[in-house]
């Protein structure tokens, strides 16, 4: 019997349609139920490729007895973070005052009116890990809101005071060491053995490799190099990346970057092409590039929607194990590839008949020598084995931020690889937004099955914003800076605080939840007020609009205070404030006729400011031929009809 979650768009709440749980959408529905009827809401927070959320919902809200007791004493209420991510960061904060950590799914305990009495993330269908069983603590929580109510309450209006102040740091000044108080933190957690930072589980965060790269680069920095290269090598030869689909999985369980939790995420593909595809302009590493490559072909062969949107997520779940997809039994390589190449195989890519977990395989090249370029034919044999061996459930939904990525990583892989797909593949993304999920200057942050969310947050402009500089500077364009300009004065004035600086992740004035947060923390996707320092400073650095001066300034001085005490999880923030303080060249290019842009586009760096116009007083041909003005290092040099910028 289906609940109230039928009618929904998202893939996380239909997982969850057919629960004997009476879940309600995020709705004042649910809201006004329990207040007629006196009790609590319990809120989870998931989405539909967390293999977590899959075993809770197995153990405890498939089970009818459980279910009972949920639909009896409290009103259930499911949301989908990716769609609703304001209502997740601020729980996620709850959670992680409350416990000291976060994660999915979220379990929520709170008051119609929102606030929160109790949290924590997966709880068990039996007492263990330290946890109380779920039915349990689901009769305790009941028990006490009949009989000690004013102290669930209390508890509720401490957290909420302690989270409201938190929320509410000022700016302060411009602190010029945070970038080296970050590389050093970022020396003293890297593994120097296999590559990332940290302990297991190991995420990838491309965005502290990224934030590198650009100290490497400007200041010469070989330890920072040191240990992006490391990273990206162990990364790329180890579990986490699908070495027979490509694309890389969430996050490796292991020091090693062998045993990934193999969902594959959007976001994180995305990330991951930009910091591949930025280490090979830095370095030239072919392997570098050819990463980056392989990861944009797993996304456009199989997370890439008919109209052009990137879908979301791929399961870490097949058959209700984890990773069954991806694995291999040695016997399994054999009968597909034969006994020769088989064995040659299995040599190169680590499958052995005891394996490497769980007692099957995950092809990797940790132990090899080899690069695997020679099993092309080999691999392309496994992918069709494995395709029509099991289904992997697939998380079709478009969201704008994530979107967003992807066409910047395309944007940036295509500067550096010339591959005319990988453009296409960005124009028409943007093309599939602007058509599903843009009116004029207004966003929205999903769409699935022809249906549009309501809603729209800051990282949806913010992302956007980016992307549409990447296609400015791949096509040079100017509708795609114009288009840049229009929703990065939205998003100003939508979501920032003029008062206190910083931007707000919802509407500024939102009355939804009680508090609007202000993210910082680069985590494991950048925060949206990272993301809007970036985009200030490359504005103001394209067009020398002093507004966006004026406002890239204010944004670099709030989030320095955000990042005074941690300045390696401010990572994408500080990339912004390397650009602010080291500006990279600044271009003008004057044409004598735009068929001279061909080449031009093939040759300019990553990060390189690039105007366009036709031929001014201000900017004069020199000997009537395209003329290149050049400012490097707070210094401008002679127009030139050669090319100035060392390739």
């Amino acid at each position: 019997m289906s609940n109230h979650l039928k009618d929904a768009t998202s893939p996380y709440l239909l997982q969850h349609s057919e629960n004997p749980v009476d879940w309600y959408p995020w709705c004042e529905e649910a809201f006004d139920r329990a207040r007629r009827e006196d009790k609590p809401i319990f809120l989870s927070i998931g989405y539909s490729t967390c293999h977590w959320c899959h075993v809770m919902a197995h153990e405890s809200f498939e089970d009818s007895a459980t279910a009972a007791i949920l639909n009896r004493y409290f009103i259930a209420i499911k949301v989908d973070r990716e769609e609703r991510p304001d209502i997740d960061s601020v729980y996620m904060s709850v959670c992680q005052a409350f416990t000291g950590s976060g994660g999915w799914p979220m379990s929520i305990f709170m008051t119609w009116d929102k606030k929160p009495f109790l949290a924590g993330t997966y709880f068990p269908v039996e007492a263990r890990y330290g946890m109380p069983a779920f039915s349990d603590l689901l009769r305790r929580v009941a028990e006490h809101w009949n009989s000690g109510r004013k102290e669930f309450l209390r508890t509720a209006d401490q957290i909420i005071s302690y989270l409201r102040q938190s929320n509410a740091v000022c700016e302060s000044k411009n602190e010029d060491n945070l970038c080296g108080s970050a590389v050093r933190m970022f020396f003293e957690r890297f593994d120097h053995t296999y590559g990332g930072f940290g302990a297991a589980p190991k995420f990838p965060m491309p965005h502290n490799l990224l934030f590198l790269l650009l100290r490497a680069k400007q200041n010469h920095d070989r330890e920072a190099l040191k240990m992006v290269e490391k990273t990206l090598t162990q990364m790329r030869r180890g579990g986490i990346f699908d070495q027979i689909g490509y694309g890389f999985s969430r996050y490796s369980t292991d020091r090693y970057f062998l045993a990934p939790h193999f969902e594959k995420m959007l976001y994180d593909n995305a990330l991951l092409i930009l910091a591949y595809a930025s280490a090979y302009e830095l370095t030239r590493n072919p392997f570098y590039l050819d990463t980056a490559e392989k990861t944009a072909r797993y996304v456009l062969g199989e997370m890439t929607s008919p109209g052009g949107g990137f879908y979301s997520a791929q399961d870490a779940d097949s058959q209700g194990l984890e990773g069954r997809y991806y694995t291999f039994t040695r016997d399994e390589i054999l009968e597909v590839l034969g006994a020769e190449r088989g064995a040659l195989f299995a040599e190169t890519f680590d499958i052995t008949h005891r394996g490497n977990f769980e007692g099957v395989n995950i092809p990797n090249l940790l132990r090899s020598n080899g690069s695997g370029d020679d099993f092309g034919a080999e691999i392309e044999k496994l992918y069709k084995y494995r395709k029509n061996r099991f289904r992997l459930h697939l998380d079709d939904k478009v969201l704008t931020s994530w979107n967003s990525m992807m066409i910047a990583a395309l944007c940036v892989l295509h500067r550096v690889s010339r591959s005319g797909e990988v453009l296409q593949a960005a124009v028409s993304a943007q093309q599939f937004i602007e058509k599903n999920l843009c009116e004029e200057a207004r966003l929205y942050t999903s769409w699935r099955e022809g249906k549009r969310a309501e809603n729209s947050f800051l990282d949806d402009y913010a992302f956007y914003t980016a992307a549409l500089m990447e296609l400015y500077h791949v096509t040079l364009e100017s509708r795609y800076l114009e288009k840049a300009e229009q929703f990065c004065r939205e998003a100003v004035s939508r979501f920032a605080d003029v008062q206190n600086g910083g931007f707000f992740l919802s509407d500024t004035g939102s009355m939804e939840l009680f508090m609007n947060p202000k993210e910082t923390y680069d985590g494991a996707i950048p925060s949206g007020n990272s993301v809007m320092a970036y985009n200030l400073v490359r504005l103001y650095q394209i067009t020398g609009k002093e507004a966006y001066l004026a406002l890239a300034e204010k944004q670099i001085r709030f989030l320095s205070a955000r990042a005074r005490e941690d300045p390696a999880g401010h990572s994408l923030f500080l990339l912004a404030k390397q650009l602010y303080d080291n500006p990279p060249e600044h271009l003008v290019i004057a044409l004598k006729k735009e068929s001279d842009l061909e080449e031009i586009k093939g040759r300019l760096p990553v990060l390189a400011n690039v105007a366009v116009v036709l031929e001014s007083g201000e900017y004069p041909l020199i000997n009537d031929s395209t003329t290149f003005y050049v400012c490097r290092n707070h210094t401008c040099y002679p127009p030139t009809n050669a090319w100035p910028v060392p390739d």
